[in-house]
């Protein structure tokens, strides 16, 4: 028996619902055909063809069919209302806000409160109140609809609006919860269908980029646009192209241009007239980044600006109107104290700029030092360490800007306090951890099978890993809170509290220029530097570093220890030997460095030979931590003599008590308490075992664990049992995901993300590991990797060098650091005397507080 026009109806209603738009088509035409005689169904069912039509790339069909329904006599009120809220759904994809929120509010008010429509029609509602910024408003409407969903047990369209929760919380800023909601919603919606899962990774997506993670964003973008592609999709397709140029803008303007005008063809040959200006504007954008200085056309950006304005889009108007006075000279546009954060910061950022173009660098800094501390105050609601980092995109050029404006100012207070705003940028908030997270944990062992079992390929391409990163991360992000923001040290309060052996060595970078403030008790100094030569010397040095470390004898090992030497020299003579000058009588040196030299192995630069140094976070963090007691050579920390600090970590009693004005010794002894010393070595490391075993020999009591019994779950509650941790075994850097770098033990890799499950970590950790103390550089300031991440858990110090490492060399200067270590030595001068008594020269280097 053929179905009735109502059941084909449903049928073609689910079939739009799972996306299967040629499906609906085929039982909607089938259905208007047998419901001649039945008005309300016939319009209904044009409704749902319209639907249809405007997700398939014919956005004016669907107008036109809608409106001809509407005007058909007879209609009940009920039919009245539903079909007013799909015109008014088409008319917001058309990116016409006004008319979409008359149409939907006369719908919502003519329907039932308990209906499933009108819960519908509250969520496209919300949609408006989003581009419009009104996020109240939004949420309210998504909470009504919320309660009719759970009321009614429909959990598909209650996963859509919690997950549409989720973008008001984007909007708003909140990132923790904005991944949180979307990250649960996601599996539900995926079963519908792979439509369903691409409109919610398309979204998704903008999460990750306005937390700073472009790479994964775009990637997840061009995907997304694919499969809307694939499915004949335009209007998806050109929203996602969208979304992808507007990622593109700080990092690649030519290409997010290329791409925002694909994008505006796209939505002007569909008529849709809100989504083709939101493309111009973009395009608009990446054509002054791409191009800074070049003259524009002031009127591209009115027009431009009015068509957004018009269209309700009055953030992203401003936002337009911001960019065009870069090149104009117009007034600045009134920005409301409750705008979204990233327009407040850009409002900041042009006022800066302008400033600095102005020759008026104090108004600059005063510009930039109000947009960093906006962006500060938006970090401290964020504890997990890639969230704080990668969030720092949004100040690059606010940092940049006030970096150079201080250079300009010649005065070493002055580019002291930026030097130290710029270290601080993803340092400033501790952590407070949430207790263990046992879902967690089996999330990172199941990563660790799959990484052994997809081992030769790229492993993370792989549908399982991808799902299971993002609730790692998911977990990670929403149970890290954050404690009081840590202080900030100028430079009076940096010099009282140094000693007369340290010297502070804060490297700056401006985007052009790198300088470095050498500070001592008795004064400071700016030092410029020769970033040309600098940049020459790091180009091919870590492919010489990596070959000398492999290759031992024969012609192509006198070639490359040349090459490197000649770099290495270089880089003494341009970039530490001009700072060294400035405090010829220090003996221990604190080295604070931008990520753009992140990379270089200081420790084998010929002037810093037998020198302690330590690469310090910040020179705030360093000289106000709190420091342990001295205690005796060879004596072990006692668990029960220690306070637990914030960061879920325990620290032994201060030895003293700071009074304004007093000067505090940075080189400290260590504690009086028994220290506990932890070794592991994993597989496949040719002399890792005999490294561990020479340097556990320094110690008493210490534990070894090698062979089977270095597995992971054993190493990381090792860790939370030492002060001294040695790990020997052969590590990779993530660089797309430094959270995912590791080192490999016998059963897997021990991530970045493990770090986070250790209760107290240690005092110190040597990470003897092939590239783990690599970092990546974010945003050109933030460099995050294995050493930031053993940092921001709480320990101390971490020897670990950035490159490639002999094994022969690493197990005789490291069991040489240990007994330096066991006798009571701060890891930095060990090092530095290991080296001297070996004759050795390699790349570790300490991390943190080495003193």
């Amino acid at each position: 028996m053929p179905l009735s026009a109502r059941n084909l109806h449903q049928r073609g209603v689910d079939a739009a619902n799972a996306r299967r738009f040629g499906q609906a088509r085929r039982a909607l035409t089938t259905a208007s055909a047998r419901a001649a005689d039945d008005a309300d169904l016939r319009a209904r069912i044009d409704g749902t063809m319209a639907y249809v039509l405007a997700q398939t790339g014919e956005p004016a069909a669907a107008e036109r069919l809608s409106r001809e329904a509407l005007a058909r006599q007879g209609l009940r009120t009920e039919t009245v209302a539903v079909l007013d809220g799909q015109l008014g759904t088409l008319l917001m994809h058309g990116g016409r806000l006004d008319e979409a929120t008359r149409s939907l509010t006369r719908a919502i008010d003519g329907l039932d409160e308990e209906s499933i429509e009108r819960a519908n029609l509250l969520m496209s509602r919300s949609i408006v109140e989003m581009q419009r910024h009104r996020l109240e408003d939004c949420t309210a409407d998504l909470q009504s609809a919320i309660a009719v969903y759970e009321a009614l047990g429909e959990l598909e369209p209650l996963a859509e609006a919690r997950h549409n929760l989720g973008y008001a919380a984007l909007l708003s800023g909140d990132l923790v919860t904005a991944l949180s909601l979307m990250t649960a919603s996601r599996p539900t919606l995926a079963a519908v269908s792979d439509l369903a899962a691409a409109i919610s990774d398309l979204d998704r997506a903008e999460v990750l980029r306005d937390a700073g993670l472009t790479t994964e964003a775009e990637a997840l973008l061009d995907e997304v646009a694919a499969r809307f592609g694939a499915q004949r999709m335009r209007q998806a397709r050109g929203e996602a192209e969208f979304h992808l140029a507007r990622s593109l803008l700080r990092h690649d303007p030519a290409r997010a241009a290329r791409t925002a005008t694909r994008a505006a063809r796209r939505f002007a040959a569909l008529g849709s007239d809100g989504w083709a200006a939101r493309a111009e504007a973009v395009r608009l954008e990446a054509a002054v980044r791409a191009h800074p200085g070049r003259a524009v056309d002031p009127g591209a950006f009115a027009r431009a600006a009015t068509a957004l304005r018009a269209r309700g889009f009055r953030t992203e108007a401003t936002a337009l109107t911001l960019t065009s006075r870069l090149v104009g000279d117009g007034r600045m546009p009134r920005i409301a104290a409750d705008a979204p954060t990233p327009l407040r910061l850009r409002a900041h950022e042009v006022r800066a700029i302008r400033a600095a173009n102005a020759g008026r660098d104090a108004a600059a800094l005063r510009a930039a030092a109000d947009g960093i501390d906006l962006l500060t105050a938006w970090q401290q609601s964020f504890g997990a360490l890639d969230l704080q980092a990668s969030v720092a995109m949004h100040g690059t050029e606010l940092m940049f800007a006030g970096l150079a404006a201080a250079a300009r100012s010649r005065d070493p207070a002055v580019l002291f306090a930026w030097s130290e705003r710029a270290r601080h940028l993803s340092q400033r908030v501790a952590p407070v951890r949430a207790p263990h997270d046992e879902d967690l944990a089996a999330d990172l062992a199941e990563l660790r099978m799959l990484r052994a079992d997809l081992a030769g390929s790229d492993w993370t391409a792989d549908a399982r890993v991808r799902s299971l990163r993002d609730r790692v991360r998911d977990r990670q992000w929403s149970s890290t809170g954050v404690e009081a923001p840590r202080g900030r040290l100028d430079l009076t309060a940096t010099r009282a509290r140094l000693d007369e052996e340290t010297a502070v060595l804060a490297y700056v970078y401006t985007g052009t220029d790198l300088l470095c403030t050498v500070v001592t008790a008795a004064g400071a100094t700016i030092v410029d530097l020769s970033w040309p030569r600098i940049r020459a010397a790091l180009d091919g040095l870590r492919a010489d570093l990596d070959v000398a470390a492999l290759t031992h004898g024969g012609p192509m090992s006198a070639v490359v220890e040349r090459s490197l030497d000649a770099r290495l020299r270089t880089l003494d003579d341009v970039l530490f030997g001009p700072a060294r000058v400035a405090a010829p009588q220090s003996s221990r040196l604190a080295l604070t460095i931008p990520g753009v030299l992140g990379g270089i192995p200081w420790a084998m630069l010929p002037g810093l030979t037998g020198i302690p140094f330590t690469i310090a976070t910040s020179a705030s963090h360093l000289l106000d931590e709190p420091f342990p007691e001295a205690r005796p050579a060879g004596s072990r920390r006692d668990p029960a003599d220690s306070r637990r600090d914030p960061a879920g970590s325990s620290r032994p009693r201060r030895a003293d008590v700071d009074t304004p004005g007093s000067r505090r010794h940075v080189g400290v002894s260590a504690v009086s308490a028994p220290w506990r010393a932890g070794f592991a070595a994993g597989p496949r490391v040719p002399r890792g075992v005999e490294e561990v075993r020479t340097a556990a020999s320094a110690w008493s009591a210490p534990e070894v664990y090698t062979g089977a019994e270095a597995r992971v779950g054993a190493v990381t509650e090792l860790a939370g049992r030492s002060d001294v941790l040695h790990i020997a075994a052969h590590g990779r850097h993530a660089v797309d995901n430094p959270l995912f770098s590791g080192f490999e033990l016998v059963d897997g890799t021990l991530f970045g993300y493990d770090v986070d499950l250790i209760a107290r970590p240690p005092e110190t950790v040597i990470l003897s590991a092939c590239e783990l103390g690599r970092s990546s550089v974010r945003w050109g300031e933030e460099a995050v990797g294995m050493t930031r991440v053993w940092l921001h858990a709480g320990t101390r110090c971490v020897i670990a060098a950035p490159v490639v490492v002999a094994d022969d060399v690493a197990c005789e200067l490291l069991g040489a650091v240990h007994s330096g270590l066991a006798a009571g030595v701060p890891p930095a001068v060990a090092l530095a005397a290991a080296s001297e008594s070996t004759g050795l020269r390699a790349p570790f280097q300490s991390h943190g507080n080495g003193f």
